[in-house]
C-alpha cells in the first residue's frame, strides 16, 4: 500500500535518503500546523495523558503521528526538541516504529557521516543512490533559493509566502515533482508584480510560529519579513558536493551560536531594521533568547506563543508597538 512507504520525521533530516529508497517524506510539523484542526490535535495529546506544560508542537506530532498512516517516523534526537524522547517513547507506546537520528552538537563530520550512513543501511541505499537523489533535489531547492533572492532583494515576494514555500521544502510538501512545479508557476506569476516599497524590513529568527496569521498582521501594519531564518535553512541554502558537507553547513541542528553567524551575516545583507526573535513556550530554546539580545544589534522582540491559531490581543499589540516604534525610528 502506498500510503504505508509514508516515513515521518520530527524535523528535518537527510530527506534524500527516502527518497533514493522510494519512500514520501512526511514532515509531522507541516501536518500539524497545517490542518484546520491543529487546536484539536493538541487537545487530543493532553487527553491522552500530555502534561499542559509540554510544548504545543510536540503535542501535535504525537496526535499527527498518530493519525495517520506511516510506515515509521525518523526522530532527531540530538539537535532539535529536548522532548523528542519521551515523544518517541509513547509512539512506541502505540506500536509506531521509531528510527532515531542525531545530529552531533559540536558538528563532528565523522560523527554526521556516520550517522546518515546509518541511515541509508537502514532504508538499503547506496552512497551514489543518495547522491543521485541530492543533485535532483538541489534542482529544486535553487527554485527556493529564487524565492528567497525575490523576497529580500528583488521586493516581489511576501515573508508569508516566503515561509510558506520555504518551509515545505524541509519534505516537499511529500511530492517533489508538484513542489517543483508549484514552485515555477509561483516564480512566473511573482516577477510580474511591481516591487513593494516597505516601510520596515523585519528578520524573523527561530522555530516558525504556531502562530497562523503572524505574516498577514505585521504587513497589514506596514512590515514585511524578509528573513526567515529557519525556514531558509530547510531549504539548504549552499551549494555543496555531497550529502555530509550539506548537512554539516546547515545550522539549525547545532545550537545559538552556530546559528547566530548565520543570522548577522542575513540581517545585514539584507538591510533589516528590527529582529522578532519567536519562542515556543515551555521549550528550551527560550533560554536562548538572551544569546540573541546580547549579539545583535537591533532593535529586538522576543514572541512567545503556546497554541495553534490566530495571534492574541497582547501579542498582536507588541508587535504593532515594535512596527510603530521602527517606523518612528526610520
Amino acid at each position: 500500500m502506498r500510503a504505508m512507504e509514508r516515513i515521518g520525521f520530527t524535523t528535518s533530516i537527510p530527506v534524500e535518503i527516502l527518497l533514493a529508497a522510494g519512500k514520501i517524506p512526511v514532515d509531522l510539523n507541516n501536518i500539524f500546523i497545517g490542518s484546520d484542526q491543529a487546536s484539536l490535535l493538541v487537545e487530543k495529546a493532553e487527553e491522552a495523558g500530555y502534561p499542559r506544560t509540554t510544548c504545543g508542537w510536540i503535542k501535535g506530532l504525537y496526535s499527527v503521528a498518530i493519525e495517520n498512516p506511516l510506515q515509521a517516523v525518523i526522530a532527531v534526537m540530538q539537535g532539535d526538541c529536548s522532548n523528542t524522547l519521551a515523544l518517541m517513547e509513547t509512539l512506541q507506546l502505540k506500536g509506531i516504529k521509531t528510527i532515531p537520528f542525531a545530529f552531533p552538537f559540536d558538528r563532528d563530520i565523522k560523527m554526521l557521516q556516520e550517522q546518515i550512513e546509518k541511515l541509508m543501511d537502514h532504508f538499503s541505499v547506496s552512497a551514489e543512490q543518495v547522491q543521485e537523489s541530492k543533485k535532483r533535489l538541489d534542482d529544486i531547492r535553487s527554485l527556493c533559493w529564487q524565492i528567497d533572492t525575490m523576497t529580500w532583494q528583488d521586493n516581489v515576494v511576501t515573508g508569508g509566502e516566503n515561509h510558506f514555500y520555504l518551509v515545505s521544502s524541509s519534505d516537499f510538501n511529500s511530492d517533489p515533482k508538484q513542489y517543483e512545479k508549484d514552485l515555477i508557476k509561483f516564480i512566473a506569476k511573482a516577477r510580474l508584480r511591481k516591487a513593494f516599497n516597505d516601510e520596515v524590513r523585519l528578520a524573523f529568527i527561530g522555530v516558525p510560529p504556531i502562530f497562523t496569521d503572524l505574516y498577514q498582521v505585521t504587513e497589514s501594519l506596514g512590515a514585511r519579513v524578509v528573513f526567515n531564518e529557519v525556514q531558509r535553512q530547510f531549504s539548504m541554502p549552499f551549494e555543496t558536493e555531497d550529502i555530509y558537507r550539506q548537512y554539516i553547513q546547515y545550522t539549525y541542528p547545532y545550537g545559538a551560536f552556530a546559528r547566530l553567524a548565520d543570522i548577522l551575516e542575513q540581517i545585514d545583507l539584507r538591510k533589516v531594521d528590527g529582529v522578532i526573535h519567536y519562542t515556543q513556550t515551555f521549550c528550551f530554546r527560550q533560554i536562548e533568547d538572551l544569546i540573541y539580545r546580547q549579539n545583535i544589534q537591533l532593535p529586538f522582540l522576543t514572541l512567545e506563543g503556546e497554541r495553534p491559531g490566530k495571534l492574541d490581543g497582547r501579542s498582536r499589540m507588541r508587535i504593532e508597538a515594535f512596527i510603530n516604534m521602527l517606523k518612528r525610528k526610520k
